[in-house]
């Protein structure tokens, strides 16, 4: 999978790039100049309602996802393979494409086509690798999601950074090739870059079954990485992380940064803090060890291991906890007492214990929903639970303060239920909102006057046009009346050919049938201009509403609690 994968980006970078074919349309044109800057990925580009790839691009989709291969213009001197799906399946298809090894570019249409002058503007709006996706099918709920990288330094000393996206959680160490290892094969990263000249030592000392990719020597420099880590954090120094020492580790931090940066995804603020892990604290174990041990992988399918047999969590982000809490055993005789304590006071303490794992349950992936906030890829549905999450944190703090253990009471201190934001978003979210904000109908009435004001005229005009129709038909004496609508003219007054003359003279005729005559009227027309749009508009203000929600909601993106 991974050589696949390689392969491919090797073919594309040394494949000659044609040159602008005179038959080629604008928009084969666009499609070329954006494929130019995104050569080791797929390209997925957006046309009308439809992802569409070409060439090669096509080939490698249509036997991965098994969509059909078709050619453009197959008759022409510029005929390439096409391959397409309907837009409303991208998550269906981008993890098969991400799981198969490769990297997708997503193109987007950046303006309405229908205020185009001339060929829609399109750019990447999303690179998604293994290691940068925030998508549900693509992570599992128990495990992290890291993506890594790795400083060869001088002296075989390496940097070691690990950043789980769908959680902000960042980590740095530094060490010898053998501590590299270890943290490797430990964290087990979805995908790890590093220099690009150090690609044999990578598949000489590590496992070369890693997804990989590489960058340029001048991203692992130290005065642009701290630079660069220093801007993400806005702080002036790195001191208040206890990691400012630690050089090497903080090359491969920065170039983690300038990596999502340059795959499209500059909305990181749920990163909030960057935790040093130093070999002195954790039991150190080589990776034969690990699985002799079969600590998390069994030595095959179906066997057990430490971690299922101890795994008894109620919440995703626990069951991640655990898991690296087996691989990084502690040393520190103090903090183990902790644990073994806390332990010991969940299983005397019963009633205690099944209050916190009811409230636990109820949580949701706090952590995974909190990191779709600045990336904007959380839907109403989830704002809500988080909602409904942070309201379980509330009574958990409360729990932990009222309890007689000292590490349960210093955690309940740590938690922030934050309550006015979560109360907001009770009073702005319906409380079973679509998992789509595009749909509409997430909004509360109440929040909004104008808001309220077009819903009424739209779950009004049904009535409104029927009292209408009946106002009319007693003022004119038809009885047959009756108010209809079409795309040419809109809303109008039917009156069969018997009845005519009976129209009053404000009518305005707008249509002759053979049996009748149509007309409209002031009233009409005016009910019409408020109706008409009334759906684009609503939408349109319950955008406005929910894009300020999660405006809000980052500014409550705040550092966590240190979790070992």
């Amino acid at each position: 999978m991974h050589n696949k994968g390689r392969l491919h980006k090797h073919f594309l970078i040394f494949a000659p790039m044609s040159t602008t074919k005179s038959s080629d349309t604008p928009m084969m044109q666009q499609h070329r100049a954006i494929k130019q800057k995104y050569p080791d990925a797929i390209l997925l580009f957006r046309v009308g309602d439809f992802y569409e790839t070409f060439g090669q691009d096509a080939v490698l989709a249509s036997s991965i996802l098994g969509i059909t291969l078709t050619k453009r213009n197959s008759s022409a001197a510029s005929s390439s393979e096409l391959a397409g799906f309907p837009h409303h399946a991208l998550d269906t298809y981008l993890h098969k494409l991400v799981k198969a090894g490769h990297r997708v570019a997503i193109c987007d249409q950046l303006e309405d086509p229908k205020q185009a002058k001339g060929i829609v503007k399109r750019g990447v709006t999303d690179m998604v690798t293994p290691g940068t996706t925030v998508n549900d099918k693509l992570l599992e709920h128990h495990s992290n999601n890291f993506l890594a990288a790795i400083h060869f330094a001088a002296n075989e000393q390496y940097g070691l950074a690990f950043l789980d996206i769908s959680t902000g959680e960042f980590f740095i160490a530094e060490g010898d090739r053998e501590y590299a290892d270890k943290l490797l094969q430990s964290f087990k990263p979805a995908e790890v870059v590093f220099q690009r000249h150090q690609q044999k030592k990578f598949k000489e000392y590590f496992n070369s079954k890693m997804y990989t990719y590489t960058l340029d020597e001048w991203i692992f420099d130290n005065a642009y990485a701290e630079d660069l880590l220093l801007k993400h954090f806005q702080t002036h120094s790195l001191k208040g992380f206890g990691v400012d020492e630690m050089k090497n580790g903080l090359t491969a931090a920065g170039a983690i940064i300038h990596y999502l940066k340059d795959t499209e995804h500059p909305n990181l603020q749920h990163i909030t803090s960057l935790q040093r892990m130093d070999r002195d604290d954790f039991l150190w174990m080589d990776r034969f060890t690990i699985r002799n041990l079969e600590l998390v992988y069994g030595n095959s399918d179906g066997n057990h291991t430490l971690l299922s047999v101890l795994d008894n969590t109620v919440s995703p982000m626990g069951a991640r906890l655990l898991k690296r809490w087996i691989v990084f055993p502690l040393k520190d005789i103090q903090k183990i007492n902790e644990r073994l304590d806390t332990v010991e006071y969940l299983i005397k303490e019963t009633e205690f214990r099944n209050k916190i794992s009811q409230h636990l349950k109820q949580c949701g992936d706090i952590e995974r929903l909190v990191s779709k906030i600045p990336l904007k890829k959380i839907n109403p549905r989830e704002v809500l639970q988080l909602a409904r999450g942070l309201k379980q944190v509330a009574a958990i703090k409360e729990l932990c303060l009222a309890s007689s253990n000292e590490y349960l009471k210093r955690l309940g201190d740590a938690l922030n239920p934050c309550p006015y934001i979560a109360e907001k978003i009770f009073k702005e979210i319906v409380d079973n909102p679509p998992a789509i904000a595009a749909k509409g109908g997430m909004m509360n009435s109440g929040v909004r006057n104008d808001l309220d004001d077009l819903r009424k005229i739209s779950s009004s005009g049904k009535e409104y046009l029927t009292e209408l129709q009946q106002k009319e038909a007693e003022k004119t004496g038809i009885s047959s009346l009756k108010i209809g609508f079409n795309n040419v003219f809109g809303y109008y007054l039917e009156v069969t050919n018997s009845h005519k003359n009976k129209v009053p003279a404000e009518w305005m005729r707008k249509q002759t049938l053979t049996n009748a005559e149509r007309y409209i009227t002031a009233e009409l027309k005016e009910y019409e201009e408020k109706i008409t749009g009334a759906e684009e508009k609503m939408l349109k203000i319950e955008m406005e509403l929910f894009e300020a929600l999660l405006n809000e909601l980052s500014d409550y993106l705040a550092p966590g609690a240190n979790q070992w």
